[in-house]
C-alpha cells in the first residue's frame, strides 16, 4: 500500500510517500519546501501571510500527489500550529483551499513519533532523543527500548533566530540572548537522568545540518552519523566568529539554513553539554516514519 505523510513544520514543511507494509516500509520519495512558518507569527498568531504560505506549500505538495496518483495521505502540524492561539482558524483554512484536513500534533506526540521513527533506524537502548525543530525541542528519556518519559520546549532554531538574532549571523549580544533564553526556556530537571549517556539520538534538520558541517569539516565519510562534543566545539567556535570562514563553510554546506543553523547548533550543544553526553548520533527517520508505525501500520 503506498502512503504519504506531510509534516508541517515551523521551519520546513515535508513530504515522504512509502510503500507500507504490516511490519515494514520502504521510503518511495522526498519533498520538501522551506516556509518558514515560524517567522510569520505576530502576537501570538499565525498571520495571515504565514497562513497563505502553509497553503501554497500544501498545494505543491497536493500536485505531486496527484500526478503520482497516492490517494491515502497523512497531514500533521507540530509546533507551527500548535504553539499560536489562531490554530482552529488556520487548521479550517488549510482544509478549505487545499482539501486536506490538518491534524495537529501534541508535544507529547510529537517527541513519541519522532522517538520511535528514530528507533526504526537506531540500535540503542538506553539513553536520551532529542528533536530539534524550527519552534519546539523535544527530548524523550528511554531505557530497556521503551520510552520512559518526555518533554517538550518551546525553543527551537527559527525562534530562536527570530527572537535574539538582528542580523543574518549572530553577534556577541546575539550570542547572549540566546544563552539566556536557552536558559530561560530549558528548567534544570529537563536534563535529570540516572545515568549520563555516551550518545544523544537526534533528528531534525538542525542535527542533520551539524552533521553535514562536521563531515565537511572533519573529513568524515558519507555514511558516518556520528558527531563528538569536541567537534561541536570546534564547529561552534568557527561558526561564532561570524567571518567569511564562517559563512562560506555555512553557504557551501547547507545554504537554507544560514540564518537557523547557530541558534541550532547553539540548542543542540547546550542539550549535548547539559546531559554530559560524549556525542549525537543522527538517525535518518524522525517524526515522519514514528507517525506512519503508530498511526498506519498499528492499524493494519
Amino acid at each position: 500500500m503506498k502512503w504519504a505523510v506531510v509534516d508541517i513544520g515551523s521551519n520546513s514543511m515535508r513530504l515522504s510517500a512509502y510503500d507500507v507494509e504490516k511490519t515494514s516500509f520502504k521510503t518511495l520519495f522526498k519533498e520538501k519546501t522551506m516556509a518558514g512558518l515560524a517567522g510569520y507569527v505576530e502576537d501570538g498568531r499565525l498571520s495571515e501571510e504565514g497562513i497563505a504560505r502553509a497553503c501554497d506549500g500544501l498545494l505543491d505538495f497536493k500536485e505531486t500527489l496527484d500526478t503520482l496518483e497516492l490517494d491515502h495521505v497523512s497531514v500533521f502540524a507540530t509546533a507551527s500550529l500548535r504553539n499560536v492561539c489562531n490554530t482552529d482558524q488556520a487548521v479550517r483554512r488549510l482544509r478549505e483551499v487545499t482539501g486536506l484536513p490538518v491534524e495537529v500534533l501534541s508535544g507529547e506526540e510529537e517527541a513519541l513519533y519522532g522517538y520511535v521513527g528514530a528507533m526504526c533506524d537506531l540500535n540503542m537502548q538506553d539513553g536520551v532523543f532529542v528533536d530539534i525543530g524550527g519552534a519546539s525541542t523535544e527530548i524523550v528519556r528511554f531505557a530497556d527500548g521503551a520510552l520512559q518519559d518526555s518533554s517538550s520546549y518551546a525553543v527551537g532554531s527559527l525562534k530562536l533566530y527570530r527572537d535574539c538574532v538582528k542580523k543574518l549571523l549572530p553577534g556577541k549580544g546575539a550570542m547572549d540572548r540566546m544563552g539566556e533564553t536557552l536558559r530561560r526556556e530549558f528548567p534544570s530537571d529537563a536534563f535529570q537522568i540516572q545515568e549520563k549517556p555516551r550518545s544523544i539520538a537526534c533528528v531534525g534538520g538542525s542535527a542533520r545540518a551539524v552533521l553535514k558541517l562536521a563531515r565537511r569539516q572533519f573529513g568524515l565519510s558519507a555514511g558516518e552519523r556520528r558527531v563528538s562534543a569536541e567537534q561541536m566545539e570546534t564547529l561552534f567556535d568557527l561558526l561564532a566568529k561570524g567571518d567569511r570562514e564562517a559563512i562560506d563553510l555555512i553557504l557551501k554546506t547547507d545554504p537554507e539554513r544560514v540564518h537557523t543553523l547557530i541558534p541550532g547548533l547553539m540548542i543542540l550543544r547546550y542539550v549535548v553539554k547539559n546531559f554530559g553526553a560524549k556525542e549525537i548520533v543522527v538517525s535518518q527517520y524522525g517524526i515522519r516514519e514514528g507517525y506512519l508505525c503508530q498511526r498506519v501500520q498499528c492499524a493494519m
